[in-house]
């Protein structure tokens, strides 16, 4: 192997941010689970004296921390941080966010102590507080209370779904173990009617194939004789019978709970007024004079190629509807972990590591990358395009992030609607005659004289 060679980068004059004292009042958190040590800082009592520093321990009760709000609004502090422990900040960032204080939340990788110091909560509390007044911490985003509550809506239904296809594997765990073969022959225990009616008749005691196979479908696969030939032998004893109705139950009882909530998730939706729009008709909805001329959120992002209004749905309470947050489209992306983090030193650059992000967020992007991918689209292709040349999981996430820039437009401007640019685009848009002069170059190498001419139309 050759030695790399490094790359000469000419100088250049770059704007650096202003790191000096941004804040003359701030307070930093170090939370824990009962309790969050806290430093308020707080400019010099006298001409040429030292910002001076106070300390104190505030348990993680409401009744303390509005008292310590109250202490802070006294001293004008005009900025609080506080690190993201777990889900523990959240009653300190709620509470002093509705008392009207400037609240941000940071990650705890970015307010790192120093290497080689003591590390004690105290010394944590200070150095935050004196990263902060320094502007030298990024706020991470905590969406506004409607969105809030959209999200923990959405994520339940989502670990409500994961928690519903474990019963099913489980079942059909189960099934195995009694030599049913039903799965082999239907192409889905969860979603095919003829096997919740077969399962509910095995749980009912009915053991005769016969029987059972003419509870199927006409349109199963190789007919009710393959689903009698898949049951022949079966041993389901008493304790199979049981099991298979306590999974069948929960299964129900899943159901029901998804359906609940997704009838919360629109409820909650619908009352953001932000995600209101009007019909194709001028008709607005859901209240009339109060929406903009444009379709509902949920639609607009529906009409990307993969993305279901669930999954719009979802969407939204992830990244909310106020694109103000994120600057640019790239913004965005990296919040989600779809961007890349180079990694370059000296001559040499490694190959970038994918970002941490919402992984809620980014699994609803490659979730929609894989929707689209069976479709005669601009994204589809894209990604069978790429899958060739990156692999599946790459490419899933190049388009998930083609499909997070095209959220952050159409949510950036009610106006906007999706508009696909069709499967022959990249190749319509290619420069051919590049291509052509690089494939000469290539034959050339190989000692070939090429002529070229038109082909015959």
């Amino acid at each position: 192997m050759g030695h790399a060679r490094a790359r000469r980068i000419p100088a250049q004059l770059v704007e650096d941010e202003d790191y000096q004292l941004r804040h003359e009042r701030v307070a930093g958190i170090d939370i824990a689970k009962a309790k969050a040590d806290v430093c308020t800082r707080l400019p010099p009592q006298r001409d040429g004296g030292r910002r001076a520093s106070r300390l104190e321990e505030v348990p993680a009760r409401a009744r303390d921390i509005l008292a310590l709000a109250g202490r802070l609004s006294a001293d004008g502090v005009e900025l609080v941080v506080m690190e993201s422990t777990s889900d523990y900040w959240r009653i300190w960032f709620y509470l002093l966010e509705a008392v009207g204080l400037r609240v941000q939340l940071v990650n705890s990788s970015h307010a790192r102590q120093l290497a080689g110091r003591p590390k004690t909560d105290r010394l944590d509390a200070q150095w935050i507080a004196r990263l902060a007044e320094m502007g030298l911490l990024r706020p991470s985003f905590v969406p506004p209370p409607e969105i809030r509550a959209l999200r923990d809506l959405t994520r339940t239904r989502l670990q409500l779904v994961r928690d519903r296809t474990r019963e099913w594997q489980r079942l059909e765990k189960l099934l195995e173990g009694a030599l049913v073969k039903l799965s082999s022959v239907v192409w889905s225990l969860a979603r095919t009617k003829t096997a919740r009616d077969i399962l509910e008749a095995v749980a009912g005691g009915e053991l005769d194939p016969k029987v059972l196979a003419a509870l199927a479908s006409g349109q199963v696969k190789g007919g009710r004789g393959a689903i009698e030939q898949a049951l022949e032998g079966m041993q389901v004893r008493d304790h199979h019978r049981m099991l298979i109705r306590v999974h069948l139950d929960h299964i129900t009882l899943l159901d029901r709970q998804v359906s609940a909530v997704e009838d919360e998730i629109e409820a909650a939706l619908d009352a953001i007024p932000a995600a209101w729009g009007a019909d194709a008709d001028g008709v607005l909805s859901p209240a009339p004079g109060e929406a903009a001329a444009a379709l509902p959120a949920v639609e607009r992002l529906a009409e990307i190629p993969g993305v279901s209004p669930a999954l719009a749905r979802a969407i939204i309470a992830e990244t909310g509807l106020d694109m103000t947050r994120f600057p640019t489209p790239g913004h965005l992306a990296s919040w989600a972990g779809l961007a890349p983090v180079s990694r370059q030193s000296g001559p040499r650059a490694r190959k970038p590591k994918k970002g941490q992000g919402d992984v809620y967020l980014k699994g609803y992007c490659t979730q929609a990358a894989t929707g689209a991918a069976s479709t005669d689209t601009f994204l589809g292709e894209r990604l069978r395009r790429l899958s060739r040349r990156l692999g599946g999981t790459r490419a899933r996430c190049a388009v998930g992030r083609s499909i997070l820039v095209i959220i952050w437009h159409l949510l950036a401007d009610p106006g906007t609607r999706f508009t696909d640019l069709g499967p022959g685009w990249h190749a319509d848009k290619a420069d051919r005659d590049r291509k052509i002069r690089a494939h000469v170059r290539q034959l050339q190498a190989l000692g070939l004289h090429v002529d070229l001419s038109e082909a015959a139309a």
